[in-house]
């Protein structure tokens, strides 16, 4: 159970991210100047970067290091993850869809993920 403490913040973040992304189209408020700028896919690459940074931050803080294989496997593990999203939102969430671009969104964003958390950890974390 002292294990769970390491990755709460990721498993709250991913939470967060599935609630979100398993609304009904109807409750995601349309506005059009931010869908012709594709804000959503800006946002798919966040959230999935975070997802990268958190379990990256909560393995070293339990392991002390973390290496550039480990990194790859959570960016996958999370690119991963938004595919089974959209597949979720195709067949389980009223007026949602499948994007692919959605899919390259969040795996772009979990890649990017691994090069802030190696910023950031030789930085702060040693």
């Amino acid at each position: 159970m002292r294990t769970i403490r390491y990755y709460l913040p990721a498993v709250v973040w991913i939470g967060l991210i599935l609630f979100l992304c398993t609304l009904p189209g109807n409750d995601i408020p349309q506005v059009s100047l931010l869908d012709q700028l594709h804000v959503d896919k800006i946002v798919h690459f966040v959230l999935f970067g975070g997802i990268v940074l958190w379990i990256s931050y909560g393995y070293y803080r339990q392991k002390g290091s973390i290496s550039n294989t480990t990194l790859f496997l959570i960016a996958l593990v999370a690119s991963g993850y938004g595919l089974a999203i959209e597949y979720i939102q195709k067949y389980l969430v009223v007026n949602r869809s499948f994007d692919m671009w959605d899919v390259a969104a969040d795996a772009a964003g979990a890649l990017a993920g691994i090069f802030v958390f190696k910023f950031v950890g030789k930085r702060y974390l040693k």
